[in-house]
């Protein structure tokens, strides 16, 4: 069977994804797999059964996973008694730690919010795996997305069979019991007081490496560098990686030969290491799978009489063994991302990567392979890829491998054991970080390198697969007719059939944004003629002490305008309307001119602006972007698209939400009215300039506060719909039943984001539908 574990692996994969997924679909591409195996494989009866059999094993299992896929804990649980299962992040005046609750046997999510910097360092310090503690607090659900294409922190959760956060008030340790440790806890509180220790005897740069590279943990690196290596497509060389566990028993496997000892007893070491290093580095899906390969590798090395394997054989043994024990692993993008991105290079290394003598285009080829294999995750995931990441892994894969890696073990073991380390070696190592450090955030901002159709779908999932593997075809066989024209032909359609479908598309969209508190609503035209944005939400930042601050701060117009925009493939906004000076309206207006071209900025032509207001004006003038200052009368047309301002009038000098942009537009065969925080007075003023004007749509002003929406005013406009923008559980209470009573008594449908999250009307030749996020 050597060679042949791939197609196995195949067949339980297809089955778990059958079983968690969707059955149908994958059942039917199992059917099809089974025929194109007896086909073109030529796979008799006696292993057609066999990968049925595994096929209805995996089917089972992945069945299994998924109706345990739930909670036992009851809502109205408040006292828990737990152990800790993984290091706690420590983030500003924030403690969060994973737990298991040993009543109910199910793992838990612990949060406290730390009331002083002495308890902070106290916390740091704290043995947390030879306690069981009994914690008092508020039970609740993780958030669920309530946007388009926004990370849903409740399914990352699930996926992990985790379902609930609890919320201390008081310490996690004012409650516990000593237990005598185990060889499992020991070594999860040595990965624990190692990343203390790197943190305490070196600088941070160094130190956020090294704890990255040697433990698995990436807390100490600067969200902003983290960000850069995410944006030029090399975070993965942040991961301990295949490569870097290859190197690593490599070197332990040479360094003991040279000590003296035998092959054999190097071999049963490094088979005994391999549990204890996954435990350390925190057994991400990347390392498991890296030690699952190993470990196959070097049991085939010492039963080779009895035991076969191809490279291919390894990785494909370590999916099934994974899936065996874990089949909900197949959610969890860093899974996907190391088994599919080991099977491409496996499986070209012989035929096309090998067939290049030189270093250099041989790494260029195994750069270009990944990311190949890597694209349809990454846009799934993440929305976006950067061509330039090809590049950058050919000068950042030999510096991580080769002077990273073992430099900064080193680094580590002299300090640990000699107390001290040399200053000139220290100070080498700052400088080449530092230096690479500024490199890749500069290589960050080229955005022009970034491929970004948006979040595909399953469809489109497909189709990027097909090309792929047709890509790899062609490479392959260099006999093939006209072998280089269509692998060019096939890269082009790779990376234009989604843009061009994104700009073909004779839908448009209206989507209030769920911002929280704020406002933010995207229009889309048909056929790509006009993309606009009125408002960008934003996020109040209040002040802290030091110690506090967090070292990734929520900003709403970073967080969740920009990924949903992106993740529509939306690149370009021709207007963004700025409403009124509000942060809660315009302060993800700085984000979204970072990461988006703005043709155009609107804002209302009032007397005084707010300071924020001035910011952005500076930053668009740095940016080159054009600030049109907007009053009454003022309008375009796009393809029978009508846009009117009705208001402010110019030069307003009343109070700042009086002011705010009053936009009347027609747009897929309805008319909207979007009145920012348009108050009563205002919205009088518009009744009275406009005394036939009615609305189909209302976006509500002032998220449905009783300073806005005037009965006079519903009375005129006799809106079918209402939409409200506003924050979950808000501190102003809002909506207010004032207003909602009004709706009700005109009859008007509520849509509000609080509750069904993002509302999208979709439309098509004049005519479209409404439709919520959340149901």
């Amino acid at each position: 069977m050597t060679g042949k574990y791939f197609y196995f692996a195949l067949a339980a994969l297809l089955a778990v994804l059958a079983a968690e997924v969707k059955f149908l679909p994958f059942f039917l591409l199992t059917l099809l797999y089974f025929f194109m195996l007896h086909r073109y494989k030529h796979f008799n009866s006696p292993q057609l059964l066999l990968v049925a059999g595994i096929s209805i094993i995996y089917l089972f299992l992945g069945q299994a996973a998924a109706l345990q896929h739930k909670t036992n804990i009851p809502e109205s649980t408040t006292t828990f008694m737990i152990e800790y299962l993984q290091p706690p992040k420590i983030d500003g005046d924030l403690l969060q730690v994973e737990a298991r609750e040993l009543h109910y046997k199910e793992k838990l999510i612990i949060r406290y919010k730390i009331k002083s910097e002495a308890e902070k360092k106290a916390l740091k310090q704290q043995n947390y795996f030879q306690y069981v503690s009994k914690v008092t607090g508020t039970i609740s659900k993780p958030k669920t997305a309530k946007n388009p294409n926004s990370f849903d922190y409740r399914k990352y959760l699930a996926a992990r069979s985790i379902y609930w956060i609890v919320e201390l008030q008081e310490s996690p340790f004012q409650d516990c019991l000593k237990i005598k440790p185990s060889p499992l806890t020991i070594l999860k509180q040595l990965r624990h007081d190692g990343i203390r220790y790197l943190e305490g005897h070196f600088p941070a740069e160094v130190a956020g490496l090294s704890a990255a590279l040697i433990f698995g943990d990436r807390s100490m690196l600067d969200p902003g560098l983290l960000g850069a290596y995410q944006s030029t497509g090399i975070v993965h060389l942040l991961a301990i990686s295949g490569l870097h566990v290859s190197l690593l028993v490599g070197m332990f496997f040479v360094l003991g030969i040279r000590c003296g000892f035998t092959r054999e007893f190097m071999t049963n070491f490094l088979l005994l290491l391999l549990p204890i290093y996954v435990v350390l580095t925190g057994a991400s899906p990347s390392v498991i799978r890296a030690a699952l390969m190993i470990f196959l590798v070097l049991l085939t090395a010492k039963w080779k009489q009895y035991l076969k394997l191809l490279p291919i054989d390894a990785v494909s043994a370590a999916l099934m063994l994974y899936l065996l024990f874990n089949p909900m692993v197949i959610f969890d993008v860093g899974f996907q991302l190391s088994f599919s991105v080991s099977a491409a290079i496996i499986l070209t290394a012989r035929q096309i990567i090998n067939r290049y003598k030189e270093n250099s285009k041989r790494i260029l080829v195994t750069s270009i392979t990944a990311q190949l294999a890597a694209l349809p995750f990454l846009l799934y995931h993440f929305f976006e890829i950067s061509l330039i990441g090809i590049f950058a892994n050919m000068f950042y894969i030999p510096l991580f491998s080769f002077v990273y890696l073992p430099g900064l073990y080193l680094l580590f073991f002299m300090q640990f054991l000699f107390g001290i380390t040399p200053k000139i070696l220290l100070q080498l190592f700052l400088s080449v970080i530092s230096f690479s450090n500024k490199v890749i955030t500069f290589l960050a901002d080229f955005t022009v390198f970034s491929f970004i159709p948006g979040r595909p779908s399953l469809f489109e999932l497909l189709i990027y697969i097909c090309i792929i593997l047709a890509v790899f075809y062609l490479w392959e066989v260099r006999t093939y007719p006209k072998r280089k024209q269509r692998l060019l032909l096939l890269t082009i359609i790779l990376f234009t059939f989604q843009p061009i479908c994104n700009w073909l598309t004779p839908f448009g969209e209206i989507t209030m944004i769920d911002v929280g508190q704020g406002d933010s609503i995207f229009i889309r035209l048909p056929f790509g003629k006009g993309n606009y944005l009125i408002d960008t939400g934003g996020t109040m930042n209040f002040s802290k002490e030091p110690w506090q601050m967090r070292a990734k701060t929520y900003e709403v117009g970073k967080d969740v305008v920009v990924p949903f925009l992106k993740g529509k493939g939306i690149t370009r906004i021709d207007k963004l309307v700025l409403t009124h000076g509000d942060m809660d309206h315009i302060g993800g207006a700085f984000s979204l001119i970072n990461e988006m071209e703005v043709k155009e900025i609107l804002l209302p032509a009032v007397a005084e602006t707010t300071e924020t207001e001035r910011a952005i004006v500076e930053q668009a003038k740095n940016n080159g972007i054009p600030v049109l200052r907007v009053a009454a009368g003022d309008k375009w047309t796009v393809r029978g698209n009508e846009f009117s301002i009705l208001g402010p009038e110019r030069n307003f000098s009343g109070e700042i939400n009086g002011g705010s942009i009053t936009l009347y537009a027609k747009i897929g065969g309805l008319s909207w009215f979007f009145g920012g925080d348009l108050d009563q007075e205002g919205e009088e003023k518009i009744i009275n300039h406009y005394p036939k004007l009615t609305v189909d749509v209302l976006k509500t002003g002032h998220h449905g506060s009783k300073t806005s929406s005037a009965d006079a005013f519903i009375q005129q406009i006799e809106p079918k719909i209402a939409l409200i923008s506003v924050g979950e559980n808000n501190r102003y209470g809002h909506p207010h039943q004032e207003v909602l009573t009004r709706f009700q008594q005109q009859n008007t449908k509520i849509f509000r984001t609080d509750r069904q999250g993002a509302i999208t009307y979709r439309f098509y030749r004049g005519k479209g539908t409404f439709s919520t996020f959340l149901p």
